[in-house]
């Protein structure tokens, strides 16, 4: 087991790679106080794993309650986190009780905002089951819910206490939520680091063999990216805004499919393609490194082109993403493998050109 520290201050917390669910008990014995303890889960990760974690934090004196949400993005709502607020009163759940995310990156925003504003704040607990959960959405403390105007534009900073990475449970996975990670690991070489996406190209083939080894690596590097990120900009005034590579187009896809075409590891691929179109036609973006970015996400059988998509509710949901400062909608663009800027206004046709050459 591997431990990687998120250092913040008074809300730093400990990520631990490579644990095992069958010893949670153990560990959150050692961080929370409270005896009551509501897993959050769907009905698919419960029938898995809910059983194990539980076992394992009941044999340590803990009182487990369990809620199980819906599977998709669609149900990271107001009205699922005003289910989950009732849930809370009537388990009477206090200050010192505690939340536990089981599941991916829409039970850990949803959960993780219930925690973060019920009683003005519980104890927040995440164990991330699909990989992009891992390897982005556990680290962070952004936790949120979505309108139906946009994703992710009611929400909250707030830190967990531990988060809990178990890679074998990578390995019952469904081939799109791996694929769904992999967007992500992607994004984190693009943004930060040139080794981890040669890396990629040279393992796809291992990476479809869910090599255990690669795997590890690819979290382990990813976390340790978005952490060192997180703790020069905790509440994204500044720095931070590179993590959003891909996610401003690809959040406005998602909003304006409603959430049910593509999946948010795909709108981002599709997301990070556009942003290199952009600063390519800008000469920012070598065409050779374009070039390499769509074939990567091609061989891990990611989305390059966009079909379907209603495009009066994209450019609706695209002018109300939450990096729009001073009215001016800020991208993140590449300037080579391993580098990105923050470019404070891109214009509609510039966009409009990017899409229409990704449109089938």
């Amino acid at each position: 087991m591997e431990l990687i520290t998120v250092d913040l201050d008074k809300r730093s917390y400990p990520v631990y790679i490579g644990a095992k669910l069958r010893d949670i008990g153990k560990i959150a014995k050692q961080f929370l106080i409270g005896e009551k303890l509501l897993i959050v889960s769907n009905k698919r990760i419960f029938s898995l794993y809910g059983e194990i974690v539980r076992d394992s934090l009941d044999k340590v004196g803990f009182k487990i309650y369990l809620t199980k949400v819906p599977e998709g993005e669609r149900y990271k709502c107001l009205s699922w986190a005003s289910r989950l607020y009732k849930e809370c009163l009537e388990f009477k759940l206090e200050r010192s009780s505690t939340i536990i995310a089981l599941g991916g990156g829409v039970i850990g925003d949803l959960a993780g905002f219930v925690a973060s504003t019920f009683l003005r704040g519980i104890n927040f607990v995440i164990v991330p089951t699909t990989l992009l959960a891992q390897v982005d959405a556990s680290v962070g403390g952004k936790v949120a819910v979505n309108l139906p105007q946009g994703k992710n534009l009611v929400g909250s900073f707030y830190q967990p206490k531990f988060v809990y990475v178990d890679l074998s449970v990578l390995k019952t996975l469904p081939p799109k939520e791996i694929r769904g990670g992999l967007a992500e690991v992607v994004k984190y070489g693009m943004i930060k680091n040139k080794r981890l996406f040669t890396y990629l190209e040279k393992n796809v083939e291992r990476i479809r063999g869910l090599d255990e080894k690669v795997f590890h690596h690819m979290v382990r590097e990813s976390i340790k990216i978005k952490a060192k990120v997180v703790e020069e900009d905790e509440r994204e005034e500044g720095k931070r805004q590179i993590l959003n590579f891909g996610h401003t187009i690809g959040h406005a896809i998602e909003a304006a499919s409603e959430y049910r075409r593509y999946r948010h590891g795909e709108a981002v691929a599709i997301g990070m393609v556009a942003a290199g179109g952009i600063a390519l036609k800008m000469n920012f973006f070598p065409r050779n490194s374009f070039i390499r970015l769509k074939n990567l996400l091609n061989r891990l059988n990611l989305p390059t082109t966009l079909k379907g998509i209603d495009k009066e509710k994209f450019w609706n949901a695209l002018y109300l993403d939450k990096k729009i400062r001073g009215g001016k909608l800020h991208f993140i663009l590449p300037r080579n493998i391993g580098s990105v800027f923050i470019a404070e206004e891109i214009s509609s046709s510039l966009i409009k050109e990017a899409l229409q050459e990704l449109e089938e």
